[in-house]
C-alpha cells in the first residue's frame, strides 16, 4: 500500500512549551472544523471528508474524495455554508457517496429547515437528487426532511430505503420508498399509514416495526411481514419511565434490541418478538448513567457487536475481538476517547476519530493486516494539544442536595485561585457536558478565564429521576442549579467574585440572561448567543408543528407563568453589560427572541450591545459569522473582566 497523504497537511510533530499557553488567535478556535464527517468506502479504498476551505476564490466547506492508493483527490461539491450546509457523508456503494444537506425555508410563513440528499457518482462524475423528480411529483406536498436513510441495504449495494412523506393524509406520517441509485427507478415498500411517524426494517431490510405518535402518545407497531397488519408492542407517553424505543434487529428477524429504563436509568435489552410477553433480557447497562447510542452491527459477522455510546464515551464492544481491537488503541492513543467510526466491508481497514479536553480531534486510518495506523486529519488543526488547558470533573450540591456533576476548564499554567470565571451552561437543554474537546471552553480558558459547565437537571444522561426533575423547570431549579453552581466557585476560593460572566448558546443563552436578572449581583456581564428570551412565544412557536403537545410537556403551557419566568419580562432587573448575538436565519430559535430583547433593555437604557449575524442559523455553520461571534465575545469580557495573564 503507498504511503496515505493527509486531508489536510495538519499533523505536527510535539515541541516544548511554556507552562503557560500563548494567545492563539481567534480563527484557531472559532473556524469551523477543518475536517468532519471522514467516511471510508466499503472497498476500503477512497476517504470522502467534509473539508473547509479559505482560498480567495474557494471559501466555505468543500466535499472532497481521495484515494488511498494514489493520493488522487477530486471535489465534487462546494457550499458557502449560507444557502445550504453539508451535515453529514455517506457510502452507498463503492461508486457512490450520499451528501446530506439543509437550508433555511419557510412554509407557509412558518420558518423552517429542509433537508436533501443528494448522490455523487464516480464514474459519471455528476452529483444528482436521490430522489427522482417523478417521485415528488406524485406527492400530495413536497417533504419538509426528504433525507433519512433506513436501510442501506449493503447486500443489495444499488438500492437503499428511504423513509418520506407526502403520500399519507398528514405532514409526518412516512412511507418508505425504496430508490435505485444506478437507474433512479423508484418503488414504495411500504405505504404511510396514519400517524406513523417512522420505520424500521430487519436485517433481511423488511419493513417491521413502526412508530405511532399522536400527540404525547407513542406506540410500538410490529408486522411480521411487510405490508401484513400490526400487532401492538408497546404504548407510553412522553417522557414515561414505560418507554420502549426499538434500536434495530439482530441477524435473526425475531430479536429486536430496544432501549427501556433498568433500575431508573436506560439500558439495552434484546426482546424475541415471538414471545407472548414480550420478555426484556438485559444486554447492557451502566451502573448510573443512561445507556445512549446506536447499535454497532458487523454485516461480517453478522450480529450486533456493541453500542456507541454517544458523545464523551467511548464506543462498547461485546464481541472478544473488538475488544481486543479497542484495547490495541488505548495502549496507542492513551488518555483519549477512540471511537472506532467505520470499517471497510471485509473489516480489515477502519476510520477512528481520537479526542479528549486537550485533544481537539484526530482522524486515523487503520489497516489490520498491515498492522498500522496513520494519522490522515485533525479536526481543529491549528490548536495543539500541548497548549490547550486541562479539564477536571467535580461535583457539588444544589440548594435541596441534589448533586450536579460539572467540568471546570483553568487556563493551562495558572492556580485554580480567584479567577475570572465564565459560567457556561449547556443548550437543549436535554443534552450534556462532558470532559471531551469544547472548542467554546478552550477558547475562553487560552483567554485566560476559568470555565464552569455543569449539567444542572434535566440533563440527559442521568437516570428518569434526573430528567424529570427538569421537566416545565425553565427559571425554576433548572436556574437555581446554575447559580448554586456559580457560588459554590466563589466558596471554594476559585473564582474572583467581582469577575464572574454567565455566557450561553440558545438555552445557555436563556440560563444566562434569567441570571443577570435574578441575581444581578452575582455576575459581571452576560452573553446571550441565539438565546431564548421570551419562554410562552417559543412555545406557541411551536404550535404549527408535529411536535407541539411534546413541546407543552417539557416546558409548560402555561403562558402567563412561562412569560413571567423570561428574561424579557424581568428586563427592568438586569443591571450588568449584556451581549446578544443571533443568527437571522435561525429556525430553532427565532431571530425575534434577541431583537425584542435588545429594544427592552434598549427603551430601559441598560447597557446592551447586539449583533445579528446575516445568513446566520442555530448553529453558526457559517465561518464568518463564527469568527464574527468570537471576536464579540472576545472583546465584551475583555471589557468586563479584565483577565490578568
Amino acid at each position: 500500500m503507498k504511503r496515505i497523504l493527509p486531508l489536510l497537511f495538519l499533523w505536527l510533530c510535539n515541541h516544548a512549551v511554556a507552562d503557560t499557553a500563548p494567545q492563539l488567535p481567534v480563527e484557531a478556535f472559532a473556524s469551523i472544523p477543518d475536517v468532519s464527517s471522514v467516511q471510508l468506502s466499503p472497498n476500503g479504498k477512497k476517504l470522502a471528508s467534509v473539508v473547509r476551505v479559505d482560498q480567495a476564490k474557494l471559501k466555505g466547506t468543500v466535499v472532497s474524495i481521495q484515494d488511498i492508493e494514489t493520493g488522487e483527490k477530486s471535489i465534487p461539491l462546494h457550499t458557502d455554508n449560507q444557502k445550504f450546509v453539508i451535515l453529514s457523508l455517506q457510502w452507498a456503494n463503492d461508486n457512490i457517496l450520499l451528501i446530506s444537506a439543509k437550508f433555511p425555508a419557510n412554509r407557509y410563513g412558518t420558518p423552517t429547515t429542509e433537508t436533501r440528499l443528494v448522490k455523487y457518482d464516480l464514474t459519471t462524475k455528476k452529483t444528482s437528487s436521490v430522489i427522482p423528480r417523478s417521485v415528488l411529483d406524485r406527492l400530495n406536498w413536497i417533504p419538509q426532511h426528504q433525507g433519512q436513510i433506513i436501510d442501506l441495504m449493503p447486500d443489495d449495494p444499488d438500492n437503499i430505503l428511504l423513509s418520506l412523506d407526502g403520500m399519507g393524509e398528514n405532514v409526518g406520517e412516512d412511507s418508505v420508498l425504496k430508490v435505485n441509485l444506478a437507474q433512479g427507478k423508484s418503488s414504495y415498500s411500504q405505504n404511510a399509514k396514519k400517524k406513523i411517524i417512522s420505520w424500521i426494517t430487519d436485517r433481511q431490510h423488511k419493513v417491521r416495526i413502526s412508530i405511532y405518535n399522536d400527540e404525547t402518545e407513542y406506540r410500538i407497531y410490529e408486522q411480521p411481514e411487510q405490508k401484513s397488519d400490526s400487532r401492538l408492542l408497546w404504548t407510553f407517553k412522553a417522557f414515561s419511565e414505560d418507554s420502549v424505543w426499538p434500536l434495530g434487529f439482530d441477524v435473526d428477524p425475531n430479536i429486536l434490541y430496544v432501549r427501556a429504563y433498568h433500575q431508573g436509568f436506560e439500558a439495552i435489552f434484546k426482546v424475541n418478538l415471538t414471545d407472548p410477553k414480550l420478555t426484556k433480557e438485559l444486554v447492557y447497562a451502566n451502573e448510573d448513567t443512561d445507556v445512549e447510542g446506536n447499535l454497532l452491527y458487523s454485516k461480517l459477522k453478522k450480529k450486533v457487536i456493541g453500542i456507541s455510546e454517544g458523545d464523551g464515551e467511548e464506543y462498547t464492544f461485546w464481541e472478544k475481538e473488538y475488544v481486543s481491537l479497542q484495547n490495541g488503541l488505548k495502549a496507542v492513543l492513551p488518555n483519549a476517547h477512540n471511537y472506532i467510526t467505520q470499517f471497510s466491508a471485509d473489516e480489515r481497514r477502519y476510520i477512528v476519530y481520537s479526542t479528549s479536553s486537550t485533544e481537539p480531534g484526530t482522524y486515523y486510518f487503520g489497516d489490520r493486516d498491515e498492522k498500522t495506523l496513520y494519522p490522515i486529519a485533525n479536526r481543529y488543526g491549528r490548536l495543539k494539544s500541548e497548549l490547550l488547558a486541562d479539564t477536571q470533573y467535580l461535583t457539588y450540591e444544589a440548594r435541596d442536595k441534589l448533586k450536579i456533576d460539572a467540568y471546570l476548564t483553568v487556563p493551562k499554567g495558572l492556580e485554580a485561585k480567584q479567577l475570572p470565571t465564565i459560567i457556561f451552561p449547556h443548550g437543549g437543554p436535554i443534552s450534556y457536558d462532558s470532559n471531551d474537546f469544547d472548542y467554546w471552553a478552550q477558547f475562553f480558558a487560552n483567554r485566560g478565564y476559568a470555565v464552569f459547565r455543569m449539567n444542572f437537571r434535566g440533563s440527559a444522561g442521568y437516570g428518569y429521576e434526573f430528567m424529570k426533575a427538569g421537566l416545565k423547570s425553565w427559571g425554576l431549579e433548572m436556574q437555581n442549579d446554575v447559580e448554586d453552581g456559580t457560588r459554590y466557585l466563589i466558596d471554594q476560593g476559585i473564582s474572583d467574585p467581582k469577575r464572574i460572566c454567565i455566557v450561553g448558546a440558545s438555552y445557555g443563552g436563556y440560563a444566562a440572561l434569567m441570571g443577570a436578572a435574578m441575581t444581578p449581583d452575582l455576575y459581571r456581564c452576560a452573553v446571550s448567543v441565539a438565546g431564548v428570551t421570551d419562554v410562552a412565544y417559543l412555545v406557541k412557536s411551536s404550535r404549527r408543528f408535529t411536535n407541539y403537545k411534546v413541546v407543552k410537556e417539557q416546558i409548560g403551557d402555561d403562558f402567563d407563568a412561562l412569560y413571567d419566568r423570561s428574561p424579557i419580562s424581568k428586563a427592568d432587573k438586569i443591571n450588568i453589560p449584556v451581549l446578544l448575538l443571533h443568527g437571522d436565519k435561525d429556525r430553532v430559535v427565532k431571530v425575534q427572541h434577541s431583537r425584542e430583547m435588545y429594544d427592552e433593555l434598549k427603551s430601559l437604557k441598560k447597557p446592551v450591545e447586539y449583533i445579528e449575524l446575516e445568513n446566520g442559523d442555530h448553529y453558526l455553520s457559517n465561518n464568518d459569522n463564527r469568527l464574527a461571534t468570537f471576536k464579540a465575545l472576545d472583546k465584551f469580557l475583555a471589557d468586563n473582566l479584565n483577565p490578568k495573564l
